[in-house]
């Protein structure tokens, strides 16, 4: 066990004001949260704090997310869309998440029940790792492209072809995070907010 992560039992990860406080989510699920723990420890995986909260990996290589959220607490798998997934349980977190999937839970008691299921699918994420195995990445041209950003295009054809001499993988953060907004006039505000390192060259995080 790594002190880090009692530290996360007992605090949360610290990155909205309920942190160390009752009202924090991992005092919602702690029995829950504690035995999906002894799950990860015993299928070997060293235990860390990544993006503060715990994580789970195999020689170095990122498998496993251990965490709380407001309506239940998670295993997130970093190439959960390589898993076959027998039993149908895997959770796509958001609707253009390529390769993470989630278990969630709400009850100790389901956690008991499908704990062999659940060690299957740990093992299963580590023969991933172990093989090398990649997911691959869906190409831009396969993400949709907002009617705000088509239109800022047809303003400016310098910054489409800026924006088209992206590398996919800054071409598709972009598209997600322009896509991700649902009204609108947030995803007029994200475009234009983004234009200047478009025009630079850089990616959305860069």
């Amino acid at each position: 066990m790594n002190p880090k992560v009692d530290h996360y039992f007992a605090e949360g990860c610290g990155r909205c004001a309920l942190g160390g406080t009752p009202a924090c989510k991992v005092h919602k699920w702690p029995r829950e949260m504690a035995q999906l723990r002894m799950l990860l420890l015993g299928c070997g995986l060293t235990e860390e704090v990544k993006w503060d909260v715990p994580c789970y990996t195999f020689q170095n290589s990122n498998v496993i997310i251990l965490a709380a959220f407001k309506e239940y607490c998670a295993l997130s798998f970093f190439k959960g869309a390589l898993l076959s997934d027998s039993e149908g349980i895997l959770v796509k977190p958001g609707e253009n998440t390529q390769a993470g999937r989630m278990l969630r839970f709400t009850d100790v008691r389901e956690i008991v029940a499908m704990e062999d299921t659940i060690r299957a699918y740990i093992f299963e994420a580590i023969e991933v790792e172990k093989a090398g195995l990649k997911v691959p990445s869906m190409p831009p041209s396969e993400l949709p492209i907002p009617a705000e950003l088509q239109s800022k295009f047809e303003e400016d054809p310098a910054f489409q072809s800026a924006f088209t001499s992206l590398t996919p993988g800054r071409q598709r953060g972009y598209l997600h995070h322009f896509n991700a907004a649902k009204q609108s006039a947030t995803r007029t505000a994200r475009i234009e907010k983004c234009m200047s390192q478009i025009f630079l060259g850089k990616g959305l995080n860069d």
